[in-house]
């Protein structure tokens, strides 16, 4: 495991491009599977879990040919489905949560799957159930092997039908959609996931030929098609880094520009960090942060304390909560933060208070902070990443923290975010890997 050296203190000045998002670079690489003909993605991130996911493809027999820096060709006319029985492709997609979208892609197009208990982040419980129950609703058998901890997905044919979903789950949702894209008749989806990255795999798909309505809202009606044909798509930038490196311009004090958001892709977001005082201007469709020594945390309008709380879209993201939270610690004024879909996200806070933060875990899903306006700056600490998204908060904490700290098992960083100490070193960050 890899380690990052980080000295504390250094603003950073100039611009930086966010990457293509992960999220929905995961969705897209699994519905290339939907197709036997030539699909182009552009934008795709140079990231560990990427990576991963197309190599395992590229073993399934898809033929993958990389065009340019962030330009791939995935082909799947020729899927090798003995090779999903095997022990090493059961190894590689156990380690790698966003496997698990595979599921509607092979049942739809070839009757069949198999995947073993997905991993991905230790943040806690991650239900599979919304992704089991649809795809069942659309005719799938599910058998679960417990000797080898294996589901076993079988299908005749799917056919399409209502289901309203038991909770929005983004990647529940994407794994439906695909399956019902090919399944025959009308399928509808009530509490559909309506994230950007998810209009994004509907428009794709609709330009592979499904028929798709309904895309931006919570009820998607699919009719589905004999064959879907191949296309040609680019990923959106990455909002979770775009939100990443905002509450990094804050926290270090730094004036920066943030190139390409595809602003109005971005939700609560510009608005959620706006509430604990940082300024932002967006300039066409890069969002530039001035210099700030101190920013303020916004009250709620009784004067009552802040909450920051996640919620599926159009709420704020869970995957920026962690942000948030580090970026707290240096304003002025208090705040809760209420992390909803994950019970163990926040008990990275432990690291955040021996570095001198001022926290309270009041339970597995919230965390009150209370800033101190910058007057005392975090202290230096070696630390372990546990997550993709903890981890760059820790490294947000180190960026701005008085002396050298150290941050172990950053795979888990790499796994999310792109070449991040080169792109930050150039902005004037001082980090180290080893």
């Amino acid at each position: 495991m890899g380690s990052f050296i980080i000295e504390g203190g250094h603003r950073l000045h100039g611009s930086i491009t966010p990457q293509g998002a992960k999220n929905e670079a995961l969705q897209i690489i699994c519905a290339t599977l939907l197709t036997p003909e030539e699909v182009i993605v552009h934008n795709i991130p140079n990231i560990l879990d990427i990576n991963n996911l197309i190599q395992l493809l590229r073993e399934m027999g898809v033929k993958v040919s990389k065009m340019g820096e962030n330009t791939y060709s995935f082909k799947a006319d020729n899927v090798d489905l003995n090779y999903l029985k095997s022990d090493e492709f059961l190894k590689k997609s156990a380690s790698l949560r966003g496997s698990v979208m595979i599921i509607g892609p092979l049942v739809a197009r070839f009757g069949s799957a198999l995947i073993p208990k997905p991993g991905g982040d230790k943040i806690g419980r991650r239900r599979l159930d919304t992704h089991f129950i649809g795809i069942q609703k659309l005719g799938a058998d599910f058998n679960y092997d417990s000797t080898r901890q294996i589901y076993e997905i079988k299908a005749d044919k799917l056919k399409g039908t209502y289901m309203l979903l038991d909770e929005a789950s983004v990647t529940g949702t994407a794994n439906i959609v695909m399956a019902a894209v090919l399944a025959e008749g009308k399928t509808t989806i009530y509490n559909a996931a309506c994230e950007p990255y998810l209009q994004q795999l509907c428009k794709m798909l609709n330009a592979m030929g499904a028929n798709i309505e309904g895309i931006g809202s919570n009820l998607l009606t699919i009719e589905g098609v004999e064959s879907l044909w191949g296309c040609e798509h680019t990923i959106l930038p990455d909002m979770i880094e775009i939100g990443s490196f905002i509450g990094m311009a804050a926290m270090t004090g730094s004036e920066l520009t943030i190139k390409n958001v595809s602003y109005p892709d971005l939700g609560m977001i510009p608005d959620s960090f706006r509430r604990l005082g940082i300024q932002m201007e967006l300039q066409g469709d890069d969002i530039h942060i001035p210099q700030q020594d101190c920013y303020t945390i916004d009250t709620f309008i009784d004067g009552s304390i802040l909450t920051v709380a996640d919620a599926p879209w159009p709420g704020l993201t869970p995957d920026l909560l962690s942000v948030f939270l580090v970026v707290a610690t240096q304003a002025k004024g208090s705040v809760l933060i209420h992390q909803k879909m994950f019970e163990s996200r926040l008990f990275f806070v432990d690291k955040l208070i021996d570095m001198g933060a001022q926290i309270i875990l009041c339970d597995p899903h919230r965390a009150t902070v209370i800033g101190n306006a910058k007057t005392n700056p975090l202290r230096a600490a070696t630390m372990s990443s546990p997550d993709i998204r903890a981890g760059i908060a820790l490294l947000i904490a180190a960026m701005s923290a008085e002396g050298i700290s150290t941050i172990h098992n950053i795979d888990q960083i790499d796994r999310g975010y792109q070449d991040i100490d080169k792109r930050l070193n150039a902005l004037g960050a001082k980090i180290t890997r080893l």
